[in-house]
């Protein structure tokens, strides 16, 4: 347990990080920086890592003084914290005129003390499937070979192997060739949202780009069956879930995925079907419940209407369609999660404290997945044009307020498989 706050970091600019022991480091809310409670710092997960920030000068508390001033000595630094982790404050700094937008990835504060780098967060689950240390690539190899081979004709096979895989290590595509748990089909190249923050599409006009390629086909139901129904039979709690990070919208493809669905019950009864979508169309997502669907993990990064609407910027459909969405599935007695995109200072505000627990009431939500939000902080709030926070309570203290009032609603990370929906949620299948 930490005595003080752990030292502010900064980068020289050369990707050579130094402790300031003259500061202590701070965490960002909103737009302001603020001390972080002693004990929020935990030990930086394994499969975290730290980005220098150009531009950017980190705000830390003056030893001596107790004062808050800025470190002149290099660049801000700000931590990436693995699946499974919840950031309570972001990175606090002060940005120049002329600093580069960041990328899209989550910026946690960090600090350093005893030979140890230190991040505000919490284990919101413990779920181990995302982590590093049960990743085996000789294994993750073999199998993108085997697969390969098996599915020779398999447009979707040979993008999750060459694409998703070997290109971007994503964990998803990387457990399914492993053959075990979340097996991710993406079913769906166009989108009817343009969120600020799309990791697969970014316009030519913005000076971030994507971080990963988007599909670029419409896979048939007939791909899809061939690779999923193996996956369900033979994988230990597995889960088939359309709608993943390098693609659109799967509500887009819904006829395909409903035929993929009808198909792949013929063939097994076992493990999940689920899909991460934006639930803009209620009726689609009726269907595929009719279908077969399982459940349902509707993306948001706020409970609000102006605030959802500022940041997905949606085509076609609106804020009370996802509400419905979840709605629908519950109708269906389906499992409901939303993927949460925590941002210390807005998440965290009474205002949306309250929506979120009307948005709890109103859809009978199963799960919260606590998710860091990958996305420049100023960029972010500048878009939407969130320049008043209101009260804030906490990241932590909201967490708690909403567990004390739901304690039904399951805090997560990861879609649940079937085991875990209907045996023991808290118990740890992945182990």
């Amino acid at each position: 347990m930490l005595k003080n706050s752990p030292y502010l970091l900064y980068s020289d600019g050369k990707g050579n990080i130094f402790e300031d022991t003259t500061l202590y480091a701070t965490g960002r809310a909103g737009w302001d920086a603020y001390e972080v409670p002693v004990e929020d710092w935990i030990a930086l997960p394994d499969g975290g890592s730290l980005y220098e920030l150009p531009g950017r000068k980190g705000i830390g508390i003056d030893v001596e003084t107790g004062q808050m001033r800025l470190c002149d000595k290099g660049w801000a630094v700000a931590a990436f914290i693995p699946p499974a982790h919840t950031g309570l404050f972001l990175a606090a700094y002060e940005t120049a005129a002329d600093a580069p937008t960041l990328p899209l990835f989550c910026y946690t504060a960090v600090g350093w003390d005893n030979d140890q780098f230190y991040v505000p967060a919490v284990r919101i689950e413990q779920d181990i499937r995302q982590e590093c240390a049960g990743f085996d690539t000789k294994r993750i190899e073999s199998g993108v070979k085997t697969f390969l081979q098996a599915y020779p004709h398999n447009r979707l096979v040979k993008h999750l192997a060459e694409n998703c895989c070997l290109t971007y290590n994503c964990p998803a595509a990387r457990n399914y060739f492993m053959s075990r748990w979340e097996c991710p089909v993406p079913s769906s190249p166009a989108c009817n949202a343009n969120c600020i923050g799309c990791i697969s599409f970014q316009p030519q006009e913005e000076e971030i780009v994507s971080t990963q390629d988007r599909l670029t086909f419409k896979p048939t139901a007939e791909e899809i069956v061939e690779f999923t129904v193996p996956h369900l039979e033979t994988a230990p709690f597995p889960i088939v879930s359309f709608g993943q990070g390098c693609e659109g919208e799967p509500l887009l493809m819904w006829e395909t995925i409903r035929e993929s669905i009808i198909q792949i019950r013929k063939h097994t009864s076992k493990g999940s079907i689920n899909i991460n979508t934006n639930g803009s169309k209620p009726a689609a997502v009726k269907a595929l419940c009719e279908a077969g669907l399982n459940s349902i993990r509707v993306s948001t990064n706020s409970a609000r209407k102006h605030i959802y609407e500022a940041y997905y910027r949606p085509n076609n459909y609106q804020f009370e369609d996802i509400i419905e969405s979840l709605k629908v599935v519950r109708s269906y007695n389906g499992w409901t999660s939303i993927n949460y995109f925590v941002f210390p200072g807005m998440t965290d505000s009474v205002e949306e404290y309250e929506a979120l627990r009307k948005l709890i009431i109103e859809t009978d939500l199963n799960m919260i997945q606590w998710r860091n939000f990958n996305i420049d902080p100023d960029w972010y709030m500048g878009k939407i044009g969130a320049y008043e926070m209101g009260d804030l309570l906490g990241i932590k203290q909201l967490q708690e307020l909403i567990h004390e009032e739901f304690p039904q609603v399951k805090f997560g990370y990861f879609n649940p498989s079937m085991e875990r929906i209907s045996g023991n949620y808290e118990e740890d299948f992945a182990h």
